[in-house]
């Protein structure tokens, strides 16, 4: 694992976390917890891999199709096999860890951060990975908070004093995660079954170390290592009495480092929430900094002009706990109608005065100013996020009360990207980006205003609802994704035999051409060719390929047909008469592959066809254009309709549009979106297929169905014109983290940080 390395010398001392090993008289304790770390693991990683293939069979019966079913059965055999191995590295990780720890081996890394520009060259199915670990270690975090604070504390002390930072602690959620990862990775297992291990393992496993903390405690305690020991977080220094913020909320940050307010927004989100911070401070020691903030005022402008003291911290959470009881009515009546941010400082204001004996000598603190101008500079982003459609937008605006409650009491929610309230409002709003189509075909926006109802109606304090609730919509939006894809997949290869069938039909197109070059024949002969055998060469094509002896025999078929219905001399007559009885058998042939011919029907046309080599021959031209081709099913013809037509015009088109523009469209990768104005009204679309016979876009609409075909050199003209456009980069990033981006860059034009 990268997190260890070798014994430290007295030279590299300050890197280390030990220069030696744990305490002496610790040592049995070590061992002993050691152990019971070990055998916990153990036994629920047995329990993890007891079910996959009970887990793997019903996926396979729920599989899309034949090829992803024989996937899952073929991953159940190789999981079978890869369980040692995986068991044995997984073990032997955990097992490394501690006793580097117990060894005073442990060297704390140093933090890299990843320059933005390279973070879309991360490898999608490792970062789906990755992802994965946070998310499960971090619930870990959030819900077992007092035990880790314990286990921390006490680890210390077995080191000689010196804490273990979460990032290389072996008994940290995140090692204990990201030891499967590890163990996983010489495995060549598809993304899709490594998922199912991962959510076994997060349900047996990681769900089970609540009982593992408590009892490395218990252990612990009963050894006599700080058994008095109260959770306590860490806090930032308290304000003096004199202070605005005196008997205000406090909140557990660490101090970034510097950070300079003129650059770009941080890729960091802890660095990120202290510029804010430091934005938001200069900002208020502007002269007359109450104006509004991003289209609401600010909270410190609802302030009386001689208030001298600040509302305590119960009156401000009592006052929100009222104003979310009538955020729930007001949802349950109105539930179309949003809640604008300036309107709930209003009511805030009101709720907080008419709850105060002395009104006009109270304002709210500093701190909290801050915090609720922040929270709802966030609202306001969403409120006018033209990639969100305005329900869901609507929905979200509704959580703004519970939200600023949780920011109150826990700023976590500014700084850590994996906080539950901020997932939660991040999954529905990018579910609503993807998926929010206007005919609601799969329930989302009831699924997500029931949601904020739930948020509404309950929250009192415990996040344990969010978590809650946001397994229930990601299990929700899991089955949107899959029934998503699959439709788009079905476009696809719906799109590609029909591109299949038309570059057949091209090839065929231009064997029927060159067979009537300078050639007249009569309408019955040209007919048959352009209309009838022309499908027969697709057939063909289809069937034995363009390079087979079927598809030579056909196209000279054609090409005798031609020839014949043209004047011949003496000699090429009787070549004619020699070569009409297997000519005839080719015909009857390629017409019974048609299917949707009687024997009777073959026979007759065949014989207008000798007629009219007869008449042509007789110096009779009167005689064979009075003949003609009787109706005749053409399956290929209905099938591909419109398709061919876009063919004919592709293989015309002549480009007008910006020769720097087409090289771009030509680089486009699939799952690109796009916007098109259509009448003034925007409709967003995914690029899923090009077609290299016609070289024509097809673009998906949000439920995986075909909704375009644009040639490129419409779309060329179109985006020329301004009415398409790729949608912005960002379109699906996290809502949170383009709201809290967008605020930082207002911060600093108000500040006059912008270059």
């Amino acid at each position: 694992m990268s997190i260890q390395g070798k014994p430290p010398s007295s030279a590299s001392t300050p890197s280390t976390l030990a220069s030696r090993g744990i305490q002496p008289r610790f040592g049995e304790l070590g061992q002993s917890c050691r152990k019971l770390v070990l055998n916990h693991l153990a036994d629920h990683l047995t329990r993890t891999f007891a079910q996959v293939d009970d887990t793997l069979f019903q996926c396979a019966e729920q599989a899309e199709n034949n090829q992803v079913q024989a996937m899952f059965f073929d991953s159940m055999r190789e999981v079978r096999r890869l369980r040692p191995q995986i068991e044995r590295h997984y073990h032997l990780s955990i097992s490394k860890g501690i006793a580097d720890f117990l060894d005073g081996k442990l060297v704390a890394s140093q933090p890299t951060d990843v320059p933005a520009e390279d973070l879309a060259l991360i490898d999608n199915e490792a970062y789906e990975e990755a992802l994965q670990v946070t998310n499960m270690a971090q619930r870990v975090q959030t819900r077992c908070a007092p035990a880790l604070f314990a286990l921390n504390k006490r680890l210390a002390l077995l080191n000689n004093g010196q804490p273990v930072p979460a990032e290389i602690n072996p008994l940290s959620p995140k090692t204990i995660a990201q030891a499967l990862l590890t163990a996983l990775q010489p495995s060549e297992l598809p993304l899709r079954i490594k998922l199912v291990l991962y959510g076994l393992f997060d349900k047996q496993l990681m769900q089970g170390l609540d009982a593992l903390y408590e009892a490395l405690n218990t252990r612990l305690i009963e050894a006599g290592v700080l058994p008095n020991l109260k959770f306590a977080p860490a806090r930032t220094a308290q304000p003096s009495p004199s202070s605005p913020s005196a008997s205000s909320f406090t909140e557990t940050r660490r101090s970034p480092g510097p950070i300079d307010l003129t650059a770009s927004p941080p890729v960091d989100a802890e660095h990120l929430a202290a510029g804010l911070d430091r934005l938001l401070a200069e900002y208020r020691k502007q002269q007359h900094a109450i104006g509004p903030l991003n289209g609401s005022p600010s909270m410190a402008s609802f302030a009386p002009q001689d208030a001298k003291r600040t509302y305590e911290a119960g009156e401000l959470l009592e006052a929100l706990n009222r104003l979310q009881q009538a955020s729930a009515v007001e949802l349950t009546q109105h539930p179309g109608r949003p809640l604008h941010v300036t309107d709930l400082k209003t009511d805030l204001h009101r709720q907080l005065a008419s709850h105060n004996e002395a009104p006009q000598q109270h304002r709210v603190g500093g701190q909290e100013t801050d915090i609720i101008d922040l929270v709802g500079m966030i609202f306001d982003f969403i409120l006018d996020d033209e990639n969100l459609p305005q329900p869901y937008k609507v929905a979200l605006s509704h959580l703004h009360t519970p939200c600023l409650k949780v920011a109150l009491l826990d700023r976590a929610l500014f700084s850590q990207p994996h906080h539950p309230a901020r997932r939660l409002i991040n999954a529905m709003a990018q579910a609503g980006v993807l998926y929010g189509a206007q005919d609601d075909t799969y329930g989302l926006l009831a699924k997500v205003q029931w949601v904020v109802r739930q948020v509404v109606q309950h929250f009192s304090g415990d996040l344990r609802l969010f978590e809650m609730l946001l397994g229930e919509f990601e299990e929700f939006t899991r089955g949107i994704t899959q029934r998503v894809e699959l439709q788009e997949r079905r476009a696809v290869e719906t799109a590609k035999g029909r591109d299949k069938l038309l570059g057949a039909r091209h090839s065929a197109a231009q064997a029927i051409a060159q067979a009537l070059a300078k050639r007249s024949p009569p309408p019955i002969i040209r007919q048959f060719l352009e209309r009838t055998w022309i499908d027969v060469l697709v057939f063909i094509q289809l069937r034995h390929g363009a390079s087979s002896q079927e598809w030579q025999r056909a196209c000279e078929t054609a090409e005798s047909l031609a020839w014949s219905a043209t004047a011949l001399d003496a000699a090429q007559r009787d070549r004619l008469q020699r070569l009409r009885v297997d000519m005839l058998d080719e015909l009857r042939n390629g017409l019974m592959l048609l299917g949707g011919y009687h024997e009777d029907d073959v026979r007759r046309l065949l014989q207008d066809l000798v007629a009219c080599q007869h008449a042509v021959q007789a110096g009779q031209p009167q005689l064979a254009s009075k003949l003609s081709l009787p109706p005749s099913p053409n399956p290929l013809g209905a099938l591909l309709s419109d398709e061919a037509a876009l063919l004919a015009t592709s293989r015309k088109a002549q480009r007008h549009a910006d020769p720097s523009l087409v090289s771009e469209l030509e680089k486009l990768e699939f799952g690109t979106w796009f916007d098109f104005i259509l009448g003034g009204k925007r409709q967003t679309l995914k690029l899923s297929w090009y077609s290299p016979t016609t070289h024509n876009y097809m673009f998906v609409d949000r439920n995986g169905q075909r909704a375009a075909v644009k040639s490129m050199d419409q779309l060329a003209e179109e985006m020329q014109q301004g009415t398409a456009r790729r949608s912005k980069p960002d379109r699906s990033a996290p809502m949170v983290d383009r709201a809290l981006h967008a605020v930082y860059r207002v911060l600093q034009q108000l500040t006059g940080r912008t270059t």
